[in-house]
């Protein structure tokens, strides 16, 4: 019982970033769920095709077309246009955190799903799969259950979520993954 007080006080005391879960013999703080930039009506900082690509680079992360090409409306292409700022953020903490090759995919190009948390809209980019890939999501990121296609979901700590679509990730940035 004076866990589970004492945690909700420093619950109290740090703010609405924690929430205190558990029984009255068991308590864990845990990260509470935070607000969007489109919940609370504050837009992306968009970056340009140029932008994200120096940032990619000066990370080590690589990127692919197999179209050769990084024409935004073309679905062949691999474009980072109107990529959102924490997006490419999101993949330099990826990389980083991992120590893997990371190689993107798919960026802002037409021809992926749409909605409110898509390519298109700047949230989401694919990545090739690897060994080293593989094991840092499914062993360090909390498996959430299937997508509606299928696809099981793994979600980081800051609530990111990795999508295994079998020949590559499809991940969604709600923020920069603690950038």
């Amino acid at each position: 019982m004076k866990i589970r007080s004492a945690l909700s006080a420093l619950a109290l005391v740090a703010g609405a970033g924690f929430g205190v879960i558990g029984t009255a013999t068991a308590a864990t703080a845990a990260p509470a769920p935070t607000s969007t930039a489109a919940e609370v009506g504050v837009a992306a900082t968009k970056i340009t095709h140029a932008q994200a690509t120096s940032r990619f680079s000066s990370s080590g992360i690589t990127w692919s077309s197999s179209g050769g090409c990084s024409n935004r409306n073309v679905s062949t292409c691999t474009s980072f246009d109107q990529l959102n700022l924490a997006t490419a953020q999101g993949a330099q903490t990826l990389k980083s955190a991992s120590g893997c090759a990371i190689n993107i995919t798919g960026g802002t190009e037409t021809g992926h799903a749409s909605g409110t948390y898509s390519h298109w809209n700047g949230y989401k980019l694919d990545f090739s799969k690897s060994t080293c890939l593989n094991n840092y999501v499914t062993g360090t990121f909390t498996y959430i259950g299937q997508r509606g296609d299928g696809a099981a979901q793994y979600q980081s700590g800051s609530g990111n979520v990795y999508a295994n679509e079998g020949n590559h990730w499809d991940v969604t940035y709600y923020n920069c993954g603690g950038c």
